[in-house]
């Protein structure tokens, strides 16, 4: 049986995209990088917390007296359950929907569309 991937909140994946974009911080640094309003200190750091439980961050040093916090997975790792989370709150849980955006929008070309078909279509070969 297939271990289910620990899924991210909102929240924790906030602090997650500044880890990988920023580098290792003490949880000041964390919130220093969020727009106002800023959320409290200690909702940072109970955020932190969670994602070391979770084992996504580690305590990897210290700078100024203060603990510093790193990722320990690669963004890579995470992006199918930030995908999923994306298709469900944004496109009514349809990735037919996002698809259609993508072209709507031109952001998408046929030859970027035909090489996913191709990929689906030697996926259902296998």
């Amino acid at each position: 049986m297939k271990k289910q991937p620990k899924k991210l909140t909102e929240k924790e994946a906030e602090v997650m995209e500044r880890l990988w974009s920023e580098g290792p911080q003490t949880i000041r640094e964390l919130l220093a990088t969020y727009p106002d309003p800023k959320p409290h200190f200690n909702t940072v750091s109970t955020t932190v917390r969670i994602l070391c439980d979770k084992g996504f961050v580690a305590h990897v040093g210290e700078r100024n007296g203060a603990y510093t916090y790193g990722a320990l997975v690669e963004s890579s790792e995470l992006s199918g359950s930030s995908l999923a989370r994306l298709v469900k709150n944004y496109f009514n849980n349809s990735y037919r929907s996002v698809v259609s955006a993508l072209v709507e929008d031109e952001k998408i070309s046929v030859d970027e569309l035909r090489e996913i078909i191709d990929m689906v279509e030697k996926r259902d070969k296998k």
